[in-house]
């Protein structure tokens, strides 16, 4: 409710909504994988549910195994495809972080050239954090076949192991004009 009215909303619970805030709960408590992959169309609260997640994870005070503040870092898949272009250490500082959620998986180009050579960097990222088992939180508006599409056979082989799915049926919640 809180992240819903940060951003100027009125929460009005809707039965599928809260199964999926079931579900998130769930994942939190207990999930057996360390990933969470949540799917549907534009608008039905997927960022949100990532964002009060980020918020919970503060609040509660997670700690990483160095004891530092562990956090939900948020990135657009979009900013992380730039990334790894323009800045390759915060690139590499995105992969290693404990907890990462990234938004809005498949709006970013699949390839990305660096001097002439074609990078895949939401490929390298996920394998990177699917070898280390890093808490990995993705929002996305392709369905799960788009992504095996998009990603291949072993992206999305590693999504069915290491994530919890997520498929957010409901419509927009954003305002029509």
């Amino acid at each position: 409710m809180a992240e819903v009215e940060h951003r100027g909303g009125a929460y009005s619970p809707v039965p599928e909504m809260e199964s999926h805030i079931a579900k998130v709960a769930e994942w939190l408590r207990c999930g057996e994988t360390f990933g969470l992959l949540m799917c549907g169309v534009p608008g039905n609260g997927k960022t949100t549910m990532m964002k009060a997640i980020r918020s919970l994870v503060s609040f509660v005070g997670l700690k990483d195994d160095d004891n530092r503040p562990a956090g939900l870092t948020i990135s657009d898949a979009r900013e992380v495809a730039r990334l790894s272009r323009d800045d390759y250490a915060k690139f590499r500082l995105l992969c290693d972080r404990t907890m990462l959620g990234i938004d809005d998986l498949g709006l970013e180009p699949a390839e990305v050239l660096d001097y002439g050579n074609a990078i895949s960097p939401l490929t390298d990222l996920l394998t990177h954090r699917y070898d280390r088992q890093l808490v990995t939180v993705v929002t996305t508006n392709l369905t799960p076949a788009e992504i095996r599409e998009k990603y291949r056979d072993r992206i999305a082989d590693r999504f069915n192991e290491m994530m919890t799915k997520i498929i957010f049926r409901n419509g927009s919640f954003r305002a029509r004009k």
